[in-house]
């Protein structure tokens, strides 16, 4: 991977690395719900590059127990929805909102579909679905759904544990962008 990033992200990525530990982890934990994962990156800067900052997330979340991993899919909301159950901040709401776009549009028919498995999912695993929505369609995370009730509890949390480190990563790169 290339370390080079464009000079406005520098710039941020310089900013980040700059501030005091508790706003830092603020700026963190927008990305990402862990209080842990959180912690562990404010410790971890100065971030040499947008890269590094990614590589640093990547090797903290899978270093975690599953409960970081459950502390941060409480931050999200269910799709399809607005709210997540634990309190966020106004941009990482927003974020989700941009993030989930694909189910604006979905038929009265797909969306009460997506709430009734929404909370079968939850039923059966004890979480939320967690699913980098960005791109995705409300058809395509419906069939998402589906196919991921299949799995058994332990396959299915590293799958929304790998879900939760795509969403992070999006939203690392949103942090430094603006």
């Amino acid at each position: 991977m290339s370390s080079s990033i464009d000079p406005a992200s520098n710039l941020k990525l310089h900013s980040l690395n700059s501030l005091s530990p508790s706003e830092a982890q603020k700026e963190f934990l927008k990305c990402c719900g862990s209080k842990n994962w959180a912690q562990r990156m404010v410790a971890e800067r100065p971030f040499r590059s947008l890269n590094h900052l990614i590589e640093s997330s990547n090797r903290n979340w899978w270093s975690f127990e599953p409960a970081d991993w459950l502390e941060a899919f409480h931050s999200h909301p269910k799709i399809g929805e607005k709210k997540a159950a634990a309190a966020i901040a106004a941009e990482s709401q927003k974020w989700s909102e941009d993030e989930q776009s694909g189910t604006r549009e979905a038929t009265a028919g797909t969306r009460a579909e997506l709430a009734e498995l929404n909370s079968v999912y939850e039923k059966k695993f004890g979480y939320i679905f967690i699913v980098c929505a960005s791109g995705k369609s409300s058809e395509e995370l419906l069939a998402n759904l589906r196919e991921r009730l299949q799995h058994d509890e332990d396959e299915e949390l590293r799958i929304a544990a790998a879900e939760q480190a795509k969403i992070t990563e999006l939203r690392l790169r949103k942090l430094v962008a603006h």
